[in-house]
């Protein structure tokens, strides 16, 4: 086995590639571990992504494909030969190939759904049929299942016939003569109990989530729970699938990055840096951009309205970038505060009173001190007058920006649309007009313009 240092670097392959090396390419990649191989995969163009992929030994190839984002897998379909993606995509799990199936267009992922067996194609047609984005679409159908009455050499023994097939054996689930879910069974107490005693003296009660429901909101009920897997069942309570620790960290991490990129005002890649093209970088960020510009045309109509106030009082304008990064930047802090808590569940949209109360004291605690701050350092510099404008202006705008962005996420929550969304770049953009309407406004009062 290939030592963790001496795995082959991109340079090193691509240089291979260029001088037509395949021999030396594929016994650079013959012993890499899948994650190696993945990492490898991840960072060369789609060109060489395809032709390393080819070399790598059959089983490894099978690893590394189940590994890859759906994006990278899509773009070897394209690359490869008919018979060599029938067969890799044959070996996937039904759940697997749906989020390959999505990304791919229609002909092509019809084409490979009538290839397969025909058990194998009516598993897949299953599970696509569950809405997008559902936990169905990401559970796993492949549990073992004991009843009540089995006595645990009975259900250790089930568990070793499906020991291959089975997405999980540390959990198995206790069902009714109608599949019905009735609880959980855990392997270490299996493994402890008496031979002879019977499963129902053994189960415990277990979480459960219905196959239609959002697969983030699985995931995380999985993770706040602390579960080796969570059972999914139907309308009627039937168990029909089971959601891993691993596949619930997956989708955790796949909601962290959609939230991250749109409240940093773009939209999530979904598949790694270095593999995807700049094109794609570029139309995840343009529109993002120009919609930000247009609402930053707002500032710009706020500093014509108030044209005549900068000219009595140039000195103004010097404060002008201190007050919006503040309000922006304490909007976005309460965003993601209360993005996050209705992630986890801590908050629900009938909650919006005593976030705004909660988020309202917080503005006005913030804006007391670095109002207070401001009013020192501007009296300081340019008068008491010019300090005392700064020092409510900085007040109110904390005040504002907090409310505005505690209440926000839960807005968008209550209209079904996406909190992150409406996170940072669209309050950066309503606080700072907002803002400097309020700095103007304390200006002209205080200073009698």
């Amino acid at each position: 086995m290939r030592a963790t240092s001496d795995r082959p670097s991109v340079p090193a392959i691509k240089r291979l590639l260029r001088a037509d090396d395949l021999a030396a390419v594929s016994e650079q990649v013959e012993g890499l571990r899948p994650r190696q191989a993945i990492s490898l995969l991840e960072r060369l163009p789609q060109r060489e992504r395809a032709l390393v992929f080819r070399m790598l030994p059959k089983p490894l190839a099978i690893d590394v494909f189940d590994g890859l984002d759906n994006p990278l897998q899509a773009d070897l379909v394209h690359a490869l030969q008919g018979e060599e993606v029938a067969d890799v995509f044959a070996r996937l799990d039904p759940e697997d190939r749906v989020g390959l199936l999505d990304e791919l267009p229609a002909v092509v992922a019809s084409r490979l759904v009538r290839a397969l067996p025909e058990q194998e194609r009516t598993r897949t047609s299953a599970v696509l049929g569950y809405p997008p984005r559902s936990i169905g679409r990401r559970m796993s159908a492949q549990i073992i299942t004991v009843r009540p009455d089995h006595t645990a050499e009975e259900a250790l023994e089930r568990m070793r016939r499906n020991l291959d097939s089975a997405e999980t054996v540390y959990t198995l689930l206790v069902t009714d003569d109608e599949r019905r879910l009735v609880g959980a069974l855990r392997l270490r107490d299996l493994l402890a109990a008496d031979p002879a005693e019977r499963v129902a003296g053994m189960l415990h009660s277990t979480e459960a989530v219905e196959v239609g429901e959002s697969a983030e909101l699985a995931a995380r009920r999985c993770a706040d729970h602390r579960l080796l897997a969570l059972p999914i069942v139907d309308a009627e309570g039937r168990a029909v699938g089971i959601l891993s620790v691993d596949d619930a960290l997956a989708i955790l991490e796949e909601a962290e990055s959609e939230d991250a990129a749109r409240s940093g005002g773009s939209e999530p890649l979904r598949r790694p840096y270095l593999s995807t093209p700049v094109r794609r970088l570029v139309t995840s960020r343009v529109v993002w951009l120009f919609v930000l510009a247009i609402g930053a045309s707002l500032t710009v109509q706020v500093l014509e309205r108030f044209e005549d106030t900068i000219a009595q009082m140039v000195v103004l304008s010097v404060f002008i970038p201190l007050l919006i990064g503040t309000g922006g930047n304490t909007g976005n802090q309460a965003a993601t505060t209360v993005t996050r808590a209705l992630a986890l569940g801590d908050v629900t949209p009938r909650d919006i009173l005593a976030v705004l109360a909660r988020e309202a004291r917080t503005g006005v605690s913030l804006g007391i001190i670095i109002g207070a701050a401001g009013f020192g350092v501007a009296a300081l510099v340019y008068g008491v007058p010019i300090g005392l404008v700064v020092g409510l202006t900085l007040l109110c705008i904390c005040s504002l920006a907090a409310s505005i962005g505690g209440i926000m996420p839960l807005i968008a929550k209550r209209i079904r649309v996406d909190p992150a969304v409406f996170s940072n770049p669209f309050i950066t953009t309503f606080v700072d007009a907002a803002g400097l309407i309020v700095y103007f406004l304390i200006a002209r009062a205080v200073l009698g313009l």
